[in-house]
């Protein structure tokens, strides 16, 4: 599997593609500002256009497409484009960087930056959504809005795991992280990531995504005995390797039977334990199942 639909809604508004020219109705969509291969202008110059036929302070979402060659070219020009402009942007509340198919870019050859100076610069930001994990670094932070926090990988290093162990998001209600494989950036266990979910839980996280992950398995397990998932909606470990060895231990957990929902999506997992999961109290997806032809041979969803 590859992304390779675009995205239509955000931040609970349909997506429209910005075309230079046109006036944005902001009230009514988010926009999506995107440039094509061939394209003269730099993406700061289409955020300068963008803003400049707008009330900068009315913008509360944007999305950011693919910027002028983004396998060679980081998103941090941008990103203190749009920082440079934050006094401005005093109402903006959603912001995703990196909304590419992979006819644009592949998710593992984007090429991204350093979120410090954007998560000093937008306290109120209450949504970011970052695609691709290739350059992308930020110091531990606290920032005191996001509710959702996503990242969106092929690979995801473990100094962007360490990053997020160090951090505090009080706010935060929904967090989905996408690990992927070893071949694309991944490296990190379950030890790590466990002291990212305890830095990160509050009370109001309802929403649990370690998706597309190869040690999907091991993160099953640890899951599975962990009791704070009961206050969960949704345990999300959907695009990874999962079989039955994660799906027994989720079967056998008692906190698991709290959830409403678990997704466990492109899964490896047998027919027998398909079944023991759908008999779960709670709602359990699991489309896309994937021949397994052993451990070797397990491949997750989104990795290049």
């Amino acid at each position: 599997m590859t992304i390779s639909e675009p995205t239509e809604t955000f931040f609970d508004k349909p997506l429209r593609n910005y075309e230079s020219g046109t006036t944005p109705d902001i009230g009514q969509h988010v926009y999506r500002l995107a440039l094509e291969y061939d394209d003269s202008r730099k993406m700061t110059d289409l955020i300068d256009e963008f803003l400049g036929k707008i009330d900068p302070a009315q913008l509360d979402a944007l999305v950011i497409g693919m910027w002028a060659e983004p396998y060679e070219a980081g998103a941090d020009e941008l990103i203190a484009t749009l920082v440079a402009r934050a006094p401005a942007l005093t109402g903006l509340r959603a912001l995703f960087i990196g909304d590419m198919t992979y006819e644009e870019c592949e998710i593992s050859w984007i090429v991204q930056g350093d979120y410090a100076p954007l998560l000093n610069a937008f306290p109120q930001l209450e949504v970011l959504r970052i695609r691709g994990a290739n350059g992308l670094s930020f110091a531990p932070f606290t920032h005191p809005a996001l509710r959702s926090f996503t990242i969106e990988s092929g690979g995801l290093p473990d100094s962007v795991a360490e990053a997020l162990a160090g951090s505090s998001m009080p706010q935060l209600a929904h967090l989905e992280l996408w690990l992927g494989t070893e071949d694309y950036g991944f490296s990190g266990d379950v030890a790590l990531y466990r002291r990212v979910a305890d830095a990160l839980w509050t009370p109001s996280l309802a929403y649990l995504g370690l998706r597309d992950s190869e040690i999907a398995d091991d993160l099953a397990q640890w899951l599975a005995g962990h009791e704070p998932i009961r206050q969960l909606d949704t345990l999300d470990l959907s695009l990874g390797t999962i079989s039955d060895v994660g799906a027994r231990a989720l079967i056998d957990s008692p906190h698991v039977r709290a959830l409403r929902r678990l997704d466990l999506s492109h899964h490896y997992i047998s027919e027998a334990l398909q079944a023991e999961l759908n008999a779960l109290p709670c709602q359990v997806v699991l489309d896309d199942a994937q021949d397994e032809d052993g451990e070797d041979f397990r491949y997750v969803a989104v990795g290049e």
